[in-house]
């Protein structure tokens, strides 16, 4: 008979020996043979993701030297101390006042433009006549293609104090000229009417796919029920849209302190006057890089908005996943 160690070890699994190196990498090669064609696709995204987002990472260490041309990124003395280029953005009230008006009208842009593209997308979505239904969507889409140069020269020509189109209007009904580029304080509503004109046609378009892709039968029961076009978009359209607007919402989020630097140039350019609300991050930068040429300075205002925008997207997918996993994005 057994022993009662010997029992007690028989019932005992035994461990299972890990599988060899050699058996994961033969998988890997299996999948590479069978799949090869996918790969082969992916080769040139993967290496333009690796030439154009991964290879520059290595220039983040800018943002903690005195940059030299001469020695270049790596040979460049590092900065003593080693934030020395940081306390500009930290202590200046310039930049303080640039990155509040950043995350403002950033902030505005989205909600804003959260409404109108969804809005338009509906509206468009509705129209039963497909050749009025695409003239109307080729004609919103348009002024996407058009510069913000030209934007510009547009918004000077209207809003001049002396000669534009809208103090003239104003004059005629003989009130007094109102002259917009002394006021800051109208230029939030004017930039936004701008990027609002300019690219809500564009940002139209995922949300009409989304609709798109809506089950046409969700609709015809909600019509057997006695549901009016309204109650259809409210209870159908909008809930089936909420993925897609968290989604976009929380990719918007993650780029709320990059400015579009071609806009507020070419709208504002550099009108003083207008500073304390459209003075952003990214044309204080280029100013500061244009007067000073402090490559390592900018590094670091963009080494600063990478962050930023890295804990947004983090926190902002936390909160979507709370309130529904299937609409975060990771």
């Amino acid at each position: 008979m057994k022993s009662i160690s010997e029992t007690a070890n028989a019932n005992v699994p035994k461990p299972v020996a890990a599988a060899p190196a050699f058996r994961t990498r033969n998988g890997f090669i299996k999948d590479l043979m069978r799949n090869h064609s996918l790969y082969i696709m992916f080769l040139p995204v993967g290496l333009l993701l690796l030439v154009f987002n991964y290879l520059p990472l290595a220039g983040l260490i800018i943002a903690f030297k005195n940059y030299d041309f001469d020695g270049g990124i790596f040979g460049s003395a590092w900065a003593k101390p080693i934030l020395n280029n940081f306390d500009y953005l930290i202590s200046s009230d310039a930049a303080y006042r640039a990155v509040r008006n950043t995350i403002l009208l950033n902030a505005l842009f989205i909600a804003v433009g959260l409404v109108f593209e969804v809005g338009l997308a509906l509206m468009i979505n509705e129209l039963r006549n497909k050749v009025f239904k695409r003239v109307t969507q080729s004609i919103t889409f348009l002024p996407f293609f058009i510069s913000w140069i030209v934007v510009g020269v547009f918004t000077y020509n209207l809003l001049n104090y002396e000669n534009g189109a809208i103090n003239r209007i104003v004059e005629y009904f003989g009130f007094h000229p109102i002259d917009f580029y002394s006021q800051p304080g109208l230029w939030p509503l004017i930039l936004t009417i701008a990027i609002r004109w300019k690219v809500t046609g564009y940002g139209t378009i995922i949300y009409l796919a989304a609709l798109a892709g809506i089950d046409n039968s969700y609709y015809e029961a909600a019509s057997i029920d006695g549901a009016s076009r309204w109650q259809q978009i409210r209870y159908i359209s909008i809930p089936m849209l909420r993925p897609t607007i968290i989604i976009l919402t929380l990719l918007a989020v993650g780029r709320i302190m990059n400015a579009d630097f071609g806009m507020f140039y070419a709208m504002v350019g550099d009108a003083s006057l207008l500073y304390p609300t459209t003075d952003v991050i990214d044309t204080l930068v280029y100013r500061s890089l244009r007067k000073s040429g402090d490559i390592g300075m900018a590094s670091a205002a963009g080494f600063i908005q990478s962050t930023v925008a890295f804990v947004l997207v983090l926190g902002s997918n936390w909160a979507a996943r709370r309130i529904d996993k299937d609409s975060a994005i990771f």
